[in-house]
């Protein structure tokens, strides 16, 4: 379908990975109306300031990617605001939205909302059905929380509010941080310092075994716009009222060890991996169903050593913003 120029798109979260993506994906499509905000200019944790914005700007449509994001580490130091912030911050946009006749939002969520041991590849229809991996079980609640917000104001009152549900996503102005980071862009950051260094080994936490499924933003990006674009009957054909979201990913996963070795490849570093056993390794696999998705007329385009070069080229354009 193609995008209608005149409607007036709130993309919440613009700043982020995922969200630059997808403004990026709008505009090349032709979209020009997207209004966005900065922290600063709205705070999303304010229920009156987003009301206020909401009534003010006559908005059409709604991308919430808007939220408090970490790895392990960080999940596990600050669960209360993890949970806080993001229930918050989707309760708040979806409401508003609602409450000034906003028919059309898409709301960006989490592969980890399902249980730690579903079945593999996980399907839709494994929400709810097990217990959650307790790492970043607040987070995930969060996450759960707002698909069922979006399902509840679709049943309630007729609205055509739809969730998507990312695999582990990787790519520019992904966060380089340290501690805060996720596997790929801590596994490029430490590749790079070990090629600095002239380093003949590389540490790399556990086995390299487990098994684990990435998606490049930009694939990411365009399956958003995608399903938001999906007309109602076939978006409705493939889903149901209280099962409506759906999985975003390539379909395919490797060893923490064949992301290493192609990491290696792509960064030059020619000395010996050495993975520590002793560390933990999470779970054992972790890969979307995308059935729905190839369904509902999407797959996922760039590969994975393509994509760790493209976003090894953004690190090192602004790897000063990172300390090296």
């Amino acid at each position: 379908m193609a995008p209608d120029k005149a409607n007036r798109i709130f993309f919440a979260g613009h700043g982020g990975m995922v969200g630059s993506a997808i403004v990026r994906r709008l505009k090349y499509l032709g979209d020009e109306n997207i209004i966005t905000r900065s922290r600063a200019e709205l705070d999303l944790l304010d229920q009156a300031a987003v009301r206020t914005f909401f009534a003010a700007e006559q908005i059409d449509q709604v991308y919430l990617a808007a939220a408090k994001v970490g790895g392990i580490h960080a999940n596990n130091t600050y669960p209360a605001e993890f949970i806080y912030e993001n229930l918050m911050v989707e309760a708040n946009v979806i409401h508003a939205a609602h409450r000034q006749g906003v028919q059309k939002l898409l709301f960006l969520g989490s592969s980890c909302i399902y249980p730690k041991f579903a079945e593999q590849p996980m399907s839709e229809e494994a929400l709810l059905t097990g217990a959650l991996e307790p790492t970043n079980e607040p987070y995930a609640i969060a996450k759960i929380a707002g698909i069922k917000l979006c399902e509840s104001y679709n049943r309630q009152y007729g609205r055509d509010y739809r969730s998507v549900m990312p695999t582990h996503l990787y790519g520019p102005q992904d966060n380089f941080h340290p501690e805060n980071s996720h596997v790929v862009p801590a596994l490029l950051r430490r590749f790079h310092q070990a090629v600095n260094n002239n380093d003949e080994t590389l540490v790399i936490w556990g086995s390299g075994a487990p098994l684990r499924e990435f998606l490049h933003v930009d694939d990411m990006a365009a399956a958003c716009v995608h399903v938001m674009q999906l007309d109602s009957a076939t978006y409705q054909e493939h889903t149901s009222p209280m099962l409506s979201h759906v999985n975003v990913g390539c379909g395919a996963d490797c060893s923490i060890r064949t992301l290493a070795e192609i990491i290696a490849k792509v960064t030059g570093f020619q000395g010996e991996l050495v993975f520590d056993d002793s560390k933990p390794d999470g779970a054992p696999r972790k890969l979307l169903d995308v059935s729905r998705l190839l369904a509902l007329g999407w797959q996922a385009k760039i590969g994975l050593e393509e994509g760790l070069q493209d976003t090894y080229r953004w690190f090192k354009e602004n790897q000063n913003n990172y300390r090296c």
